[in-house]
């Protein structure tokens, strides 16, 4: 069984989440800022449908980008120095959050639901929240958005609707972090597409320790401005 969690933002240890399904931790509580950056602080995110109770989750091993690790493919090379393409960051931050949520064909529904939109949302007014964006011929094909506090990334979501458009994305946020010197962009869960970008498993313990030390650094003020990287 998991906890239900009550009106204070405290979460039970992460080493108390279950195997199966890996990471499942507590349920409940509410998507306050409060408790979201708490959350995050301790190595835990959000993740569930709409209607159902509020899922917190910390899987074992994670699925981790260290800045410098980020794979850039020679196909992508050569697109990033093309430069055909905008890279802007925290101008359409809500746009960016409903075009990941939009169906995709491996999936059955969204989690990027209503209460998450308005949660994030106001964590990108308070500062905490980002969008990366990949603009072409003046529309919005591509991006990702995520949390950030201290020199600590949380990735959450990205999308494309042209090619390689979040990957561009995704190379200027890495190599921009490289440059603030930030020490880890959290990817969630392992997939064969993040790992194709150089993403890769670390055990539960040693990624927490990697957090408790990068949160408590000073953070880069909002709205982010990224220097030119490409091009």
């Amino acid at each position: 069984m998991i906890p239900f969690l009550n009106a204070s933002p405290v979460f039970p240890p992460v080493n108390r989440a279950l195997r199966s399904p890996n990471g499942l931790l507590a349920a409940g509580g509410d998507l306050s800022p409060t408790r979201l950056l708490q959350a995050y602080r301790h190595g835990i995110f959000p993740w569930f449908s709409a209607g159902e109770p509020i899922l917190w989750w910390s899987p074992d091993p994670r699925m981790v980008l260290l800045p410098h690790e980020f794979s850039i493919s020679h196909s992508l090379r050569k697109t990033l120095h093309k430069g055909r393409y905008e890279s802007r960051t925290d101008t359409s931050f809500e746009q960016v959050m409903r075009a990941c949520a939009e169906p995709r064909p491996d999936q059955n529904g969204t989690w990027i639901h209503e209460e998450m939109i308005a949660a994030y949302c106001e964590l990108h007014r308070m500062g905490y929240a980002h969008s990366v964006e990949t603009w072409m011929e003046g529309e919005l094909v591509g991006g990702l958005y995520g949390i950030a506090i201290g020199r600590m990334f949380y990735g959450e979501s990205m999308f494309s609707r042209r090619t390689d458009a979040s990957k561009i994305a995704l190379a200027h946020l890495a190599g921009q972090l490289e440059r603030w010197d930030f020490g880890m962009i959290d990817c969630q869960m392992n997939t064969p597409h993040l790992a194709s970008l150089g993403a890769r498993e670390i055990v539960r313990s040693e990624f927490v320790a990697r957090v408790q030390s990068l949160v408590d650094q000073p953070g880069v003020p909002a709205p982010w401005r990224f220097e030119r990287l490409f091009g």
